[in-house]
């Protein structure tokens, strides 16, 4: 199985990132996909708290950190990687890749490399889309349009969004759905998967006690949500090489 490295980010804060970073985790575990996630939000970590046991606080910043994530991904077991990256330090983080030959070498095809960039209502989120525009060729790129914190995107009208698409060639774009404002506040003081809060299990396993009209609404948005990452290029691709590794491990086996 190539390796796959997907980047989650924003320069713009409070968009919702790390929500993505965990609704991405949350679907490849149930379908039986493998991964490991870094978390560059150092020293908090606020992937971390959902996902403790797969999941790394590094500084991006720090070589050591970036040998961790980048030098590893073909000798780990675990071949799907996501990185969840610090608010604003999108562009920052891609000019790090840039630099040290990442894009390049996703390019010509040792890895597949996604980037999930997800943005908020407001237009200092679409210039975002044109300032890293010069790295997303050759790589997935996935704009995702956040309603988790927004009912609407007020400042998107038709003749904006084709301004600033028209030098997006390869992007695709998907829409997180809007979730009960009390149903997410539920999961995020549980400090639990979205999957685990349905399913009504604390952190450790053990039965929960969380509304069942909660969990009806996270059932409901994850179920919407899983019909966007669906159709991704990058997804399909993730899925169906996880399903010829777990032939090969109960071949093996």
């Amino acid at each position: 199985m190539k390796p796959t490295l997907i980047l989650v980010g924003a320069d713009k804060g409070g968009v919702g990132k790390t929500t993505t970073a965990r609704a991405l985790l949350d679907f490849l575990e149930r379908r039986g996909v493998r991964t490991r996630a870094f978390d560059t939000e150092n020293p908090r970590g606020t992937l971390k708290r959902f996902y403790p046991g797969i999941t790394e606080i590094i500084d991006l910043h720090n070589v050591a950190d970036q040998m961790k994530v980048l030098d590893t991904m073909d000798s780990a077991a675990v071949k799907v990687t996501i990185v969840d990256l610090k608010a604003g330090n999108l562009s920052t983080a891609l000019d790090i890749f840039d630099r040290i030959g990442v894009l390049e070498a996703a390019r010509e095809g040792q890895f597949d490399l996604g980037l999930f960039h997800v943005v908020g209502p407001a237009i200092a989120s679409l210039d975002e889309m044109g300032e890293v525009a010069k790295y997303t060729n050759g790589i997935h790129y996935v704009v995702a349009r956040n309603f988790i914190n927004e009912t609407n995107f007020f400042e998107w009208d038709e003749k904006t969004f084709k301004k600033y698409f028209a030098g997006l060639s390869n992007a695709r774009e998907i829409e997180i759905p809007k979730l009960n404002e009390m149903a997410y506040e539920q999961v995020d003081l549980a400090g639990v998967t979205f999957t685990d809060f349905i399913e009504n299990r604390n952190a450790g396993g053990d039965p929960g006690n969380f509304s069942f009209v909660l969990r009806g609404y996270v059932k409901k948005w994850l179920s919407d949500l899983d019909k966007e990452l669906e159709h991704l290029d990058l997804i399909k691709s993730v899925l169906k090489a996880g399903r010829e590794s777990a032939k090969e491990e109960t071949a093996e086996g």
